[in-house]
C-alpha cells in the first residue's frame, strides 16, 4: 500500500485508506491502520511527538507507530510513502518504550523552562547594572 499526504485544515471524520491526513494549524495527522482493521491513527506532531516529512517518494512520519492501544496492536513505520512492519513489541517493550518517551519529553520541556528562565534573569541583571545595585 503506498500512502500520500492530503494537507487539511480539520481531520475529516471519515479517513480515507492510504491517506495521510496532515493538519498543520492543529499540530496533528492522522491515517486509518495500515493493518486494515479500520482504526483511525492520530499523532501530535512537534518536537517531542511525531514529525512528517515530505519527499518525492512519499511522506514518512517519524518516529515508528506502535498501535499499543488497539486491539491489532500494530507497530510500523511510514517511509518515504510506503508501510514499513516492524516487530510486534512485548508487554515490557512498550513499557520501556513508553517511560523513554516521556522522560525524552520531560528532558524537553525542562530544557525549556530553564532556556525561558535564563532570558529574563539576564535581563535583570543587565537592568541592576545599569542602575548600579
Amino acid at each position: 500500500m503506498r500512502i500520500r499526504v492530503q494537507h487539511v485544515r480539520y481531520i475529516p471524520k471519515d479517513l480515507a485508506p492510504g491517506v495521510l491526513y496532515v493538519s498543520k494549524a492543529f499540530g496533528t495527522a492522522a491515517h486509518l491502520c495500515p493493518c486494515g482493521c479500520g482504526s483511525k491513527i492520530r499523532t501530535p506532531l512537534g518536537p517531542t511527538e511525531w514529525a512528517v516529512e515530505e519527499t518525492s517518494k512519499g511522506p514518512t512520519l517519524r518516529p515508528s507507530v506502535g498501535n499499543w492501544q488497539k486491539p491489532c496492536q500494530s507497530h510500523y513505520w511510514i517511509w518515504r510513502g510506503e508501510i514499513r512492519w516492524c516487530d510486534k513489541w512485548s508487554s515490557e517493550q512498550i513499557a520501556s518504550g513508553k517511560h523513554a518517551e516521556e522522560k525524552r519529553r520531560r528532558a524537553y520541556h525542562d530544557a525549556l523552562g530553564r532556556q525561558r528562565f535564563h532570558v529574563p534573569r539576564k535581563f535583570w541583571q543587565w537592568i541592576k547594572g545599569i542602575l548600579g545595585r
